[in-house]
C-alpha cells in the first residue's frame, strides 16, 4: 500500500490531493485548493499539504512520496517532481478513463495534449498567442463587466448574436470589450463571442496534434467554465474530419495534483521493488 500526495502549483491557485494506492485499487482521500491572490505560493503548498494531511488522518511521516508538478519544484518537502503536462494527463485519465486527448486551460495557457491508455504523453502543443486566450483575461473581462468569475459560464451559454473578438492581443481584446459595452452589446453575447475566439484557437490546437474521435478532457481552471467548454465543442464541430467529444469534471481543476500523486505512486513502488531487489542480492 502507499500514500502519496500531489501538490500542483499554478499560476492562480495551489492544489493538493492524498491518494492510497494498493495494487489497482486507488482511494482518493482529501484534496484543497487554495487562490493565490499575491501570496507566496511555496507558503501555500505547506498549507495546502498540512491541510490534506488532516483531513486524510495522515502524519507527514507517513507519506511515501510527496509529488509536485507546475511550478511546484522548489517546495523543499517535495519527494520528486513530475512536468505538468505529465500530470494532468495521468489526473484527466483517473477522472474519465475513457479519455485519450487533454485540453489543459490554465491561467496563463493552453495545452493540449494526446495520450495512450495509461495516461503517457504521446504529443502535446501549447497555446503560443498572447494572454486572451488565458483563464487571467477572463478574469480581467469578468471584473471590467461587474461579474463574478463563476458566472461566465452560465451567462455565455444564454448569448443569441455572440460578438467575437478577434484580436489576440490582450491589450486590444479589452479594448474591443469596452466598444462592445458603449455599443449597447449585452453581457451574455460579449462573453460567447470571447468564448468562441478562444475556443476556436484551442480547437485548431487539438487539431494540430491528430485529435479526430478522442474523447477529450478539459482540466485546469477554465474546464469548470461550462461556456467555454461548450464553445470547444462548437469550434470542433465545425472542423471537417472531426468527431471529438469534449467533456469535463467536477473535479478537473485538481487534475494536475491527482496526475502527480498517482505517478508519485508508481515510482515510489519501482523504488521499492528496486531497494527490495537489492538487499535480495
Amino acid at each position: 500500500m502507499m500514500l502519496t500526495a500531489g501538490i500542483d502549483v499554478g499560476t492562480g491557485a495551489v492544489k493538493a490531493a492524498v491518494f492510497k494506492t494498493d495494487g489497482d485499487k486507488t482511494e482518493w482521500l482529501a484534496r484543497s485548493i487554495l487562490r493565490i491572490r499575491q501570496r507566496d505560493p511555496l507558503q501555500l503548498a505547506r498549507e495546502a499539504f498540512d491541510q490534506v494531511s488532516e483531513d486524510a488522518g495522515v502524519a507527514e511521516s507517513d507519506f511515501d512520496y510527496v509529488a509536485t508538478t507546475g511550478e511546484g519544484e522548489s517546495v523543499p518537502f517535495h519527494t520528486g517532481h513530475f512536468y505538468s503536462m505529465t500530470a494532468h494527463a495521468r489526473g484527466a485519465l483517473f477522472l474519465n478513463p475513457e479519455a485519450t486527448a487533454v485540453l489543459d486551460c490554465g491561467a496563463l495557457h493552453g495545452r493540449a495534449i494526446v495520450t495512450d491508455e495509461r495516461g503517457k504523453v504521446l504529443s502535446y502543443k501549447m497555446t503560443s498567442q498572447c494572454a486572451s486566450g488565458s483563464g487571467q483575461f477572463l478574469e480581467n473581462i469578468a471584473r471590467y463587466l461587474g461579474i463574478a468569475q463563476d458566472e461566465i459560464g452560465k451567462l455565455s451559454i444564454q448569448a443569441d448574436e455572440p460578438e467575437v473578438v478577434s484580436s489576440i492581443c490582450a491589450v486590444l481584446a479589452e479594448t474591443d470589450v469596452i466598444n462592445m459595452v458603449s455599443r449597447g452589446i449585452t453581457t451574455p453575447n460579449i462573453l460567447k463571442g470571447i468564448h468562441l475566439s478562444m475556443a476556436s484557437r484551442l480547437a485548431r490546437l487539438l487539431k494540430s496534434i491528430g485529435v479526430k474521435e478522442n474523447l477529450v478532457m478539459m482540466t485546469g481552471g477554465l474546464a469548470q467554465d461550462t461556456g467555454l467548454v461548450a464553445a470547444v465543442a462548437e469550434e470542433l464541430a465545425k472542423m471537417k474530419g472531426v468527431t471529438a467529444e469534449v467533456t469535463n469534471h467536477d473535479d478537473s481543476i485538481y487534475a494536475g495534483a491527482i496526475g502527480a500523486a498517482l505517478w508519485g505512486a508508481f515510482r515510489a513502488e519501482k523504488l521499492a521493488g528496486s531497494e527490495h531487489m537489492l538487499k535480495a542480492s
